[in-house]
Parts: C-alpha cells; structure tokens; sequence
C-alpha cells in the first residue's frame, strides 16, 4: 500500500472532498450479522473479538460493540480516521491503531472470532493481498468468520472500462489507477476470489450488487459481499 493511499485517505478524512464518510454502520454488515445469527455457531455478546481492517471512522466496529457488546482492534493507514475512531468510541472495549494491512498483524494465533475486510484489500497490490490473506487465517480462530466486501469485474461495463483505459502500469492483473484518485485498485472475478480464498476459507454465501446501469449505460462499479469461514 503506497503514501500515495495514506495521503488520499488522511485528505479524504479531512475535507471530505470525493467520498461521503457515513458514522452509521453499513446495512450490509447489519445483514450480515442478522445471517450470522441464523446460521453461524457465533454468537455476538462480549466475549466476542472483532478485528477491522480499514476500520476509517471506526463505525462499523463501534457498532458491533455498541449493538452486541463486541471487543476489538481497528487498524487503519490514516491518521484522521483513527483519530475520529478513537474519539468516537471512546469508553467502548475497542483499541484503534495507525497501520498498513500491508504488513503482517500484530496479534496472536486465532485471537480473533470475526474479521472485516470491507471495501479496504481492494487497494492492496496481489504480494499483499496474499499476505493479507494469510494473516486473517492466522489471526482468526479456526470456525471463525470473515466477512469480505469488495469490488466485482463479472458483468460490469463500468469496471471493464476502467481497466481498459486506466490499467496499472505495472501490469497486475484486475487493477487500474484509478483516473479520478490516482489510487491503485483491485476488482475480483468470482472464479479468482474462490481461488484465492479455498485453502484456507470454506466460502458460504456470495451476494452480488446490482449492474448499476443508467440510461444504457454503467455509472456506478459493482461489489460483492463474501461470507466466510475459517477452516479447520
């Protein structure tokens, strides 16, 4: 993840200049949680330990403890936005710290029973995305869960536009800069996204956003949300 990344979130946080920071939770995690209730051996109360990674503003994670009583550890590259998470959450069981999913996390094995990965690995190039991947599973107890969400290439004009003008230069796969960030980013193809996780996570529900088409036309990039479980 490059300064690049840190500058363009750390401004982001501070103007608010292209992105609408919402401080409620996403309806997607609440979704999600109401599915985990359902269907998962997880019971969210306060013995539960939630690692987010690209927590910003830390709403999500406040959340989950607001709602469920739910400790755990935020990280993000921006200095602003852990700076508005920790005010915000403030007397919560929750810590919140500057740093790059890039580098490998500083927890024990299987310390975590949930962890989010929320619109942030898409900004990892595929050494650190591998990486990343590697210490979810490491950090997260075996039959924990990990909820993903990211960007989808399947079906989408709009992604398909981006990569055929904007591609990276350095030649990775599925990753353009973006034109109007100048932020690397990463979209998945399903079979990629499967391929990538099946070592070490059984996949047990893909849901896809909408083709977001306007008067003939794609406007807004698809994503996907991922519910996982850590194998055994």
């Amino acid at each position: 993840m490059s300064n690049q990344h840190k500058k363009f979130w750390d401004t982001e946080y501070t103007t608010a200049e292209h992105l609408a920071l919402s401080t409620a939770p996403s309806e997607d995690l609440q979704k999600y949680t109401r599915w985990m209730e359902r269907n998962s051996e997880i019971r969210l109360n306060g013995a539960t330990k939630v690692l987010d990674l690209g927590t910003g503003n830390g709403r999500n994670l406040i959340w989950l403890s607001q709602t469920f009583g739910c400790r755990g550890v935020g990280i993000d590259i921006s200095k602003q936005a852990i700076t508005q998470a920790i005010k915000a959450g403030e007397g919560l069981p929750l810590t919140f710290a500057v740093k790059s999913m890039a580098e490998p996390i500083e927890s024990r094995d299987g310390s975590f029973d949930i962890v989010l990965d929320m619109m942030s690995s898409h900004f990892l190039h595929e050494k650190e995305r591998l990486l990343l991947r590697d210490e979810i599973a490491r950090v997260l107890r075996p039959g924990g869960s990990l909820f993903f969400k990211g960007f989808l290439l399947d079906e989408d004009k709009h992604a398909a536009r981006m990569l055929r003008l904007n591609a990276d230069p350095e030649g990775e796969k599925h990753a353009y800069i973006h034109p109007r960030f100048g932020v690397y980013e990463h979209v998945w193809t399903i079979d990629e996204l499967e391929a990538y996780f099946k070592p070490l996570f059984e996949i047990k529900k893909i849901e896809k956003s909408h083709k977001h088409i306007m008067h003939g036309k794609a406007f807004k990039r698809r994503t996907m949300t991922v519910y996982l479980e850590r194998c055994w």
